[in-house]
């Protein structure tokens, strides 16, 4: 299948060094590695104890480690918040970090490829046009992934994000882990992130309207003249509602991004 366009950008890169990075790695974040083959990218999320997602990771293990690159969030944060769990008998070390590039087709979706800084793209991505800029961010915007800093702005939850296919529900205790089980056995989260569109200009921070009653929060957004469109946290009560109100009264058109997975029943 013919890959028309693709995201070729460089992200932070922590290394942990041992063999209990897997174990390490195991009980911080929220996909289960266990079965994770040597050399293959997994993404994972980093939570809070309280279920906050603190980090969007991609890790790659192997044998003597594991490499954790930081897709969304920040690496300074990470960097500190592992140093200060890891214990001797954790028999791994943080190491500095570095810059990974990294590829992936996006229309359609491939997986990701880390690459050296000069290696020359795989074959099937030779023909397509690199994103960059308004255009990223436009299909960002478009996918609802990876979140950017106003999703993740210290209160919101993975499955709240559409992230739940990096949430194991299965595995043994992890940080996090005790509100992602309340999360898919109580009636699940209180808002989810759509799509929106409007004629009108809105910015982050511009509060969603159903009639009286709040719907949502504007997180992001990117205006051209005559169109503008972004990201926003819905209300679980409105996600049904394919159009809301702004601010002023402005005609917001609503839609889950092609990305998302919604949370489990």
């Amino acid at each position: 299948m013919t890959t028309t366009i693709h995201w070729d950008d460089a992200f932070p890169l922590l290394r942990l060094e041992g063999k209990g990075a897997r174990d390490f790695l195991q009980g911080q974040t929220t996909a289960d590695l266990s079965g994770l083959v040597d050399g293959e990218l997994q993404q994972s999320c980093w939570l809070t104890a309280t279920g906050r997602l603190r980090a969007l990771l991609e890790l790659r293990l192997d044998a003597t480690g594991a490499d954790v690159l930081v897709l969304a969030g920040d690496v300074e944060s990470v960097r500190g918040g592992f140093d200060q769990v890891i214990f001797p008998a954790d028999r791994v070390r943080l190491n500095a970090s570095r810059r990974q590039r990294r590829v992936q087709g996006l229309d359609p979706v491939g997986p990701a490829l880390w690459l050296d800084k000069d290696q020359p793209l795989p074959a099937e991505l030779n023909a397509s046009t690199q994103l960059e800029s308004d255009a990223l961010e436009r299909h960002r915007l478009q996918q609802g992934f990876p979140p950017g800093p106003a999703e993740m702005n210290g209160e919101t939850n993975p499955l709240e994000l559409g992230l739940s296919g990096r949430i194991s529900l299965d595995k043994g205790c992890y940080l996090g882990q005790e509100t992602m089980a309340k999360l898919t056995g109580k009636g699940g989260v209180k808002q989810q992130l759509r799509c929106w569109r409007s004629d009108q200009p809105l910015q982050p921070g511009d509060q969603l309207n159903v009639g009286s009653d709040r719907a949502g929060t504007i997180t992001s957004a990117l205006s051209h003249p005559g169109a503008a469109l972004g990201l926003a946290l819905v209300r679980r009560q409105f996600l049904d509602h394919s159009s809301v109100e702004g601010p002023t009264g402005q005609t917001v058109q609503l839609a889950e991004p092609a990305a998302f997975q919604e949370p489990p029943a």
